[in-house]
Formats: C-alpha cells, sequence, structure tokens
C-alpha cells in the first residue's frame, strides 16, 4: 500500500513536484495536469518521454494517467462524446505507451437532469443507450494496447451518485477488469453520505480511492473543506479496511471541495493529511 496525490498538489511546477514527492516518501505518482504546463494527454511525444525519464531520475513510477475523457453532460450527444472522448483516446495510448501508467483513468459522465433522477443508470440506458457504448469501445482500445483502466466518480451532477448507482453502471457496462475509483467526497458531494455499508457494496469493483476530508452542515450535505483528521464522515474508518483488504494498492489524496469555514486553519493541509493517515494506519507505506 503506497500514498500519492495529484501531480499538481506538490507543486505546480512538474519537476519541483517530482522532488515534493521524494522528499515526502511517495513514490508513486497520479498525473493529471501541470506537466510542463499542461494537461496529460496535450503531452507532445517529446513531452511524454522527457516526463517518463524526470520520473525515473527520481526513483518515481507512474501508477495512474488521471484523464478527464468522458467528462461532460450526457445530454451533450452521441457525436460530442465520441468527438471528445474516444478521439483522444489514441493519445492517451501514446502517452501510456511512455509513462507506463499502472491504470488510464476514464470518469463518468455528467448528467444535467441529476436533481430529478433517482436512477441514473436507468435513465441513460433508456434516454441515452449509445453511452454504454462509447464507454466499452473506449475500454476495449485501451486494454487492447495494454492498459488497465479505471472510472471514477466526479462531483457536480455526476451519474454515479450512490453505490446502488455504481454497481449498476458496471453491470451495464459489461466489461472484464475495469476498476472503480472510488472517490469518496465526490460521491457525497453528489448526494450519498459515505460509509461503511457503502465502502461493503462497492468493494469487489474497487481498484483505488480517492481521499479528501470535508465537512458537513450539521445535516447530511457537504458543506466546509477540512482536513482528514477533521472530515464528519468516516475517513479513517473507511480507509482502515481498504488498507486492510488491499483493494486500492495505492490510496491518492485529493484536495477537500466545500467552503473555507471561517476561522479553519488551511495552513498545510496536504501535509497534515499525509501525517494523519501515517500516524494512524501505519500500514499504509508498506
Amino acid at each position: 500500500m503506497a500514498l500519492t496525490l495529484l501531480n499538481g498538489m506538490a507543486d505546480p511546477d512538474f519537476p519541483t513536484a517530482l522532488r515534493v514527492h521524494q522528499a515526502w516518501g511517495l513514490p508513486v505518482l497520479d498525473l493529471k495536469d501541470g506537466i510542463f504546463g499542461k494537461y496529460i494527454l496535450d503531452l507532445t511525444d517529446d513531452e511524454a518521454a522527457r516526463a517518463a525519464d524526470l520520473a525515473a531520475a527520481h526513483g518515481l513510477t507512474v501508477y495512474c494517467l488521471s484523464t478527464t475523457l468522458f467528462h461532460a453532460a450526457v445530454e451533450e450527444g452521441e457525436a460530442a462524446f465520441r468527438a471528445a472522448a474516444l478521439a483522444p483516446v489514441d493519445r492517451a495510448i501514446a502517452v501510456g505507451r511512455a509513462l507506463q501508467p499502472r491504470l488510464i483513468r476514464l470518469l463518468a459522465p455528467q448528467l444535467r437532469a441529476r436533481a430529478a433522477v433517482a436512477d441514473g443508470v436507468s435513465h441513460v440506458q433508456a434516454h441515452h443507450p449509445w453511452l454504454l457504448p462509447l464507454y466499452r469501445e473506449a475500454i476495449d482500445r485501451l486494454q487492447a494496447a495494454g492498459f488497465h483502466v479505471t472510472i471514477e466518480n466526479e462531483c457536480g451532477q455526476c451519474l454515479l451518485g450512490c453505490a446502488d448507482e455504481a454497481l449498476a453502471f458496471f453491470a451495464a457496462l459489461d466489461r472484464h477488469n475495469v476498476g472503480f475509483t472510488w472517490d469518496i467526497q465526490n460521491m457525497w458531494e453528489v448526494g450519498a453520505v459515505p460509509t461503511l455499508d457503502a465502502y461493503t457494496a462497492l468493494r469487489p469493483l474497487l481498484d483505488y480511492v480517492h481521499l479528501k476530508g470535508g465537512q458537513s452542515d450539521g445535516g447530511t450535505r457537504l458543506r466546509w473543506a477540512s482536513a482528514l483528521e477533521d472530515a464528519s464522515w468516516p475517513g479513517l474508518a473507511i480507509t482502515r479496511r481498504v488498507v486492510a483488504d488491499g483493494v486500492s494498492p495505492v490510496v491518492c489524496l485529493n484536495p477537500s471541495h466545500g467552503a473555507r469555514k471561517p476561522g479553519y486553519d488551511y495552513a498545510d493541509v496536504t501535509t497534515r493529511d499525509l501525517a494523519f493517515l501515517r500516524r494512524e494506519i501505519p500500514e499504509i507505506d508498506r
């Protein structure tokens, strides 16, 4: 089990971010943007090779290429998805061959009608039947190139708003060896409070877990950004289960969503989160 964080959280300058990873004892990278000032799939072949060489020189390997493919509202239609999500798959393959990630991430789509739809997957199957075939095509191409695909739930109006929707989505997807990146706070932000029961339900799908803090508004909704130690969802209990079960070889910190709480100390939250996890779950770095 290893800890990491999005590369830009270490530093916006990529070579500096690699040195910070090294100094913080984070052996693997999750690459999204801020790589020579670019989003991961905007890298040229030469830039991707240079990034790989720099990572190797710092003793780091790449765990995930965090692409934003499929991050659009289904209401935009098949043609828009085909252009934005499928056309760049060849670029993902080329960059992946240079950087050799364990995972290439796709995102679950957005649903503008989210608030009015109780079952997002059934809604998509009924009204946007082209969506899942596009995912299958992207997955098949990435897998044929030798990559493992993971799909993450985003925030906003994400189709995957609870554990049941995630389970239904992967069942309908009908593809083997595709994992789920569970961003726990993202699912809470869409509507489902994180629980150990949700973790147990999702466990068979999981290959990657993203951690953020966050505090409620006194009820069930996320309101305030916070460090993990001060989170009002059972972050420590769920993470202990993730580590004990070995479902996510890497646990990735992300910046907390939510408003800034008056009087709250936001200094050095990332290093505080790393220290908290290492103190409370010593086996996480083993």
